[in-house]
C-alpha cells in the first residue's frame, strides 16, 4: 500500500506544471563611461527581486531569478544580451538605453515578449494601440521637457514668455527626444528656445558653456547622462551660472552628477520620477533579509541613492504587474505574454504603494491598452551641497498633454503606417 501512495504522489506531481521561476533580465552597464550611474540601478533592480525571495517565497509562492548581461551601453551588445537571454522565460526587458530599446521594439513584438522603458526610450510608445508590446510608465520624455517648462511657468507667476532657455543636450536619440516638445511648448509660451549638442561622452563641453556664457540665457535645461552632467555642471560654475536656474532630466539628477563639484554644485536641480531616501518602511526589510544577511548585488552603499531606488522601483513595477498577471490568468509561473497582460491592466494606486512599504515612493497612476505611458507627472528635486542630499522641493507636476498628446499621435501612427503595424485595442 505505501508503494502505491508514493507511486501515486508521483503521478500527481508529473502530470502538474512544474514551478520554475520567474525570468527578469537584467540588460545592465557595469563598464564603461555610463558605468556609474548603470551599477546602481542594476544593484536596486537585482535587490527588490531577491527581498521578494528571502522574505515572501517569490511571488505567488514562485521564486524570482535576475539573469545580468553586460552592455556597457553599447546598442549592439545590448542586442546580443536580448538574443541570448529571452530565450530563458524573460519576462520584461528594461534595456536602459535609448538606442538599445529602438532595436529592441521591433524584436519583442515580433517575439512577443514586453519591454519596460521607464522614463525613456521611444516617447510615443505611450500608444497602446500602436506599440502592443512597450510600456514607459509612469511618465516619458516628453512628459519631462513638459514638467520642466511647468516648474519654471510656477516660479515666474505662470509667464516665460521672452524667456530664454538653453537645451544642452547628449547628441544622441535620447538627447534629442524632447526637442520636438520643446519646440511646441516655446510657440505655446513665447520663450526663446536654443539647443546645444553635446557630443559622447560629453568630457569635452568648453565651447557650448562659453556659448551659453555668451548668449546668457535665463534657464539651461540638460538632457544629459554620465561623466557629460558632472562635466556641465562644473562648466556651468565656472561662467557662475546661476545652479538654481540650471535644471537637468531624471537621467541628470543623480549624487554622481553633482558631488564632484562639491560646493559649486549647490542649488542645481532635476527632475524626478520617484523620490530619494530610506526613510521606507520596505528598505527596514531590504536590510533585514538582503543587506544584513550578505546577499546583496552590491556592497549596500548605494541604498537610497537616485538611481539605486530607480532600479528598486523598476523591480517593484514589474513584481506588481506578475501579480496582476498571475491574478488574470489564474497561474502563477506566468509566460512573458501574460506579464504583458499584467502590465497593462497595472493600477498603482497610492494604498497599492503603501501596503508595500513604499508610500508616495512614486506618483499614483493606472495603465491601460490605450495608455501605456502612466500618468506623465515627475517633481523637481534639488542638490543640498551641505547637507550631500536630493531635496524634494515641489509635489507632482502634471505635464502638458494638450501639447504631449497630439505629439505621440503623430508619432505612433506614423510608425504604425511605415511598418504595417495592425492596431490593437479596437482602433
Amino acid at each position: 500500500m505505501k508503494k502505491l501512495a508514493t507511486m501515486a504522489v508521483a503521478a500527481v506531481m508529473a502530470a502538474s506544471p512544474v514551478m520554475a521561476d520567474l525570468v527578469f533580465p537584467s540588460l545592465s552597464y557595469r563598464t564603461g563611461p555610463y558605468a556609474a550611474g548603470g551599477i546602481p540601478f542594476a544593484d536596486g533592480y537585482a535587490d527588490y527581486f531577491t527581498l521578494l525571495n528571502e522574505r515572501d517565497g517569490g511571488i505567488g509562492g514562485v521564486m524570482t531569478r535576475v539573469i545580468e548581461c553586460e552592455t556597457g551601453y553599447n546598442t549592439e551588445k545590448g542586442v546580443e544580451c536580448y538574443e541570448s537571454t529571452k530565450g530563458e522565460g524573460s519576462l520584461v526587458y528594461q534595456p536602459l538605453s535609448t538606442g538599445i530599446t529602438y532595436q529592441l521594439i521591433p524584436k519583442t513584438a515580433a517575439d512577443g515578449i514586453p519591454l519596460h522603458t521607464m522614463g525613456y526610450g521611444r516617447t510615443s510608445a505611450a500608444n497602446g494601440k500602436v506599440f502592443n508590446n512597450v510600456f514607459n510608465y509612469p511618465a516619458n520624455y516628453w512628459d519631462g521637457a513638459s514638467i520642466a517648462v511647468n516648474h519654471l511657468l510656477d516660479e515666474n507667476g505662470g509667464d516665460i514668455s521672452g524667456k530664454k532657455i538653453a537645451l544642452v543636450y547628449h547628441n544622441s536619440a535620447y538627447g534629442k527626444e524632447p526637442i520636438r516638445t520643446l519646440e511646441e511648448l516655446s510657440g505655446k509660451h513665447g520663450f526663446e528656445l536654443t539647443t546645444i549638442a553635446v557630443d559622447h561622452p560629453g568630457q569635452e563641453q568648453k565651447s557650448q558653456w562659453l556659448q551659453i556664457r555668451r548668449e546668457r540665457p535665463d534657464y539651461v535645461v540638460m538632457w544629459g547622462w554620465g561623466v557629460m552632467n558632472q562635466v556641465a555642471i562644473q562648466e556651468a560654475a565656472n561662467i557662475r551660472f546661476p545652479m538654481e536656474n540650471f535644471i537637468g532630466n531624471w537621467w541628470a539628477g543623480s549624487e554622481n552628477d553633482v558631488m564632484p563639484a562639491g560646493d559649486a554644485a549647490n542649488g542645481y536641480k532635476a527632475l524626478a520620477m520617484h523620490n530619494v531616501g530610506t526613510d521606507f518602511p520596505i528598505f527596514a526589510d531590504l536590510q533585514e533579509h538582503v543587506i544584513d544577511a550578505g546577499k546583496a548585488a552590491g556592497n549596500g552603499d548605494q541604498v537610497g541613492t537616485v538611481l539605486y531606488n530607480r532600479g528598486f522601483y523598476a523591480a517593484m513595477l514589474a513584481a506588481e504587474a506578475v501579480k496582476e498577471a498571475q491574478a488574470i490568468h489564474g497561474v502563477m509561473d506566468i509566460t512573458p505574454a501574460m506579464m504583458r497582460d499584467g502590465m497593462e491592466a497595472l493600477s498603482m494606486t497610492e494604498e497599492r504603494m503603501a501596503s508595500l512599504g513604499m508610500a508616495n515612493f512614486g506618483p499614483a497612476f493606472s495603465v491601460s491598452c490605450e495608455n501605456h505611458g502612466g500618468s506623465g507627472e515627475g517633481k523637481v528635486q534639488q542638490w543640498d551641497a551641505a547637507a550631500g542630499q536630493w531635496n524634494t522641493i515641489t509635489d507632482w507636476i502634471a505635464s502638458d498633454q494638450e501639447v504631449i498628446q497630439p505629439l505621440v499621435m503623430a508619432d505612433s501612427m506614423a510608425y504604425a503606417e511605415e511598418n504595417n503595424v495592425a492596431m490593437s485595442c479596437g482602433g
